[in-house]
């Protein structure tokens, strides 16, 4: 570990241990491990699990140790955190919450964001909130939010409403962290929430160093999304990877690319190897994980308070992946597996949107497998990310992946 950072330990109700570590320059006393209240999973509730599902599932979390609750305004799930930590002493609870400085295009006003905070804080049930972050923060209106609404909400830091200042990555739209690499080098944010996980290792030189250097606390997300939930998915990325070039033939010769991970002295699934190579690097202080039942809340506990992996297997997860950029970084839900398919040209559109979108060329890929129709998009604006958020709100589809090749920006959307 750093220098700065302190492990501490307390005995669970099981036996196992909750590590806990101190937030960058912050001081707080946080558990290694921070409950993610959003995702694909929002506690269960995105499954069709109940809001007194989600309180108890809370409530365990924190009787496994868990001290640090990450919520957001646009998650949904700040009522079940406030009503599973109204009976808990504040100060036995570091809390986690956000809000959006631009979306579909359109910057908000200092009003609005401070109208956010407020808001959450009724919502929670709340007088301060640990940490209030700027939520997916895009490298375009870095600049513009940092100038305009930074300011104000420092003014609302000093009256009380949260204690320290967070910034999120939009991670589908900002492969090499720029926005985090700004907003450490302000040295104006506490906290960043960072993308990082043993496909997508960049962090490890484009923003740990600085962030230790300047003693900013992370949070760790997308340690797990669906690309690692099943063997089918990592594959066909790595295949991918390697007929682009970009990775060494003999991956794909393995029906599981990654079964080098599993072993008796290594790790007993791949979720416990992802969250295990994250966990153990100097740059992380915690690492964030979404769950909607208490075995699944469990195991994840128990991956990440484990050891580290085995040095040879993390050496050659480095040597394999450490150059690449933008690989699993869907938004929740993914994409799956390579199948058969054929494609047909459509219009997308986009015109009901505040700002609409350029778009080069529009395909619908008629998966047979799932039955499954996903529109292929190619924007040239590099701000239309968050766009394509809102259309897929708007539409009812689902945003399953982003990436970029060039001066392109390409979407995939499964259609409803």
């Amino acid at each position: 570990m750093a220098g700065y950072k302190q492990d501490l330990k307390v005995t669970l109700i099981d036996g196992h241990f909750m590590e806990y570590t101190i937030l960058g320059r912050t001081g707080l006393k946080v558990s290694v491990a921070g409950l993610g209240c959003g995702g694909g999973s929002k506690l269960g509730l995105s499954n069709g699990g109940t809001e007194d599902a989600a309180v108890d599932l809370i409530r365990k979390a924190i009787d496994l140790g868990v001290n640090f609750i990450d919520t957001a305004s646009s998650y949904g799930t700040e009522p079940a955190v406030g009503k599973a930590i109204a009976d808990i002493n504040r100060d036995d609870v570091v809390l986690s919450t956000k809000f959006h400085p631009a979306w579909a295009g359109v910057v908000v006003t200092p009003e609005e964001i401070i109208n956010g905070l407020e808001n959450s804080l009724k919502t929670l049930g709340v007088e301060y909130v640990d940490v209030f972050h700027l939520h997916g923060l895009y490298p375009k209106w870095y600049g513009h939010v940092l100038d305009n609404i930074v300011p104000k909400l420092l003014e609302e830091r000093d009256k009380g409403k949260f204690k320290y200042l967070g910034v999120t990555e939009n991670a589908p739209g900002d492969h090499r962290h720029e926005t985090l690499i700004k907003a450490i080098e302000e040295n104006l944010f506490d906290v960043v929430m960072v993308a990082y996980h043993m496909l997508n290792q960049n962090a490890e030189q484009l923003v740990f160093p600085q962030s230790q250097e300047k003693k900013v606390g992370t949070l760790i997300m997308f340690a797990v999304r669906r690309i690692f939930t099943n063997v089918d998915y990592y594959k066909a990325a790595i295949d991918t990877l390697v007929e682009q070039g970009k990775l060494p033939d003999s991956l794909s010769n393995n029906d599981d690319p990654l079964s080098f991970l599993i072993s008796e002295n290594g790790a007993s699934s791949i979720i416990d190897a992802c969250y295990r190579f994250v966990r153990h690097h100097s740059g992380s202080d915690v690492i964030l994980f979404g769950t909607g039942s208490e075995d699944h809340l469990r195991s994840n506990v128990k991956s990440i308070n484990s050891d580290p992996l085995p040095e040879t297997d993390q050496r050659k997860l480095r040597e394999l992946f450490s150059h690449l950029e933008g690989v699993g970084l869907e938004y929740p839900g993914g994409s799956g597996p390579k199948v058969d398919h054929r494609e047909v040209d459509v219009e997308l559109d986009t015109s009901g949107l505040k700002c609409p979108l350029p778009v080069l060329k529009a395909k619908k890929e008629l998966r047979g497998m799932e039955n499954q129709q996903v529109l292929r998009v190619v924007s040239t604006d590099p701000s239309s990310a968050t766009d394509f958020i809102e259309y897929c709100d708007n539409s009812g589809n689902r945003l399953l992946d982003s990436k970029v090749s060039g001066n392109e920006y390409i979407y995939v959307i499964e259609k409803s």
